[in-house]
């Protein structure tokens, strides 16, 4: 099994002898097919993370980015780190650059 990438939140490797990628990402594991890795990597470069974000703005959702499944009522729901953080792992980019505003999930509270 080779690690090819790797961020805070999990890793990306490829097993040569089965020829299958292993994706295990927060609590989640996926075991994919080259068919389907590609076809995860190019949903996951095209998602307008501003779009969703929008349209739950006024929702008690955390996480307002959906990622559907092949089961109809099963849909993955990330926020624009974690989202991030996958596309790291499919681009295989490194994650020391600067963080944007956006970046940080913190809830600042004034005293």
């Amino acid at each position: 099994m080779k690690t090819l990438a790797k961020v805070r939140s999990g890793e990306l490797s490829f097993c040569e002898s089965c020829g299958t990628y292993h994706l295990e990402f927060n609590n989640i594991y996926c075991e994919l097919s080259t068919i389907h890795f590609e076809k995860l990597k190019t949903y996951l470069l095209e998602i307008d993370i501003d779009y969703w974000e929008q349209k739950y703005a006024y929702t008690n959702i955390k996480r307002k980015i959906p990622i559907t499944t092949v089961c109809q009522n099963i849909v993955l729901m990330f926020n624009r780190q974690e989202v991030e953080e996958l596309k790291a792992l499919f681009i295989n980019k490194r994650k020391d650059s600067i963080l944007n505003v956006d970046d940080i999930d913190y809830m600042f509270v004034l005293n």
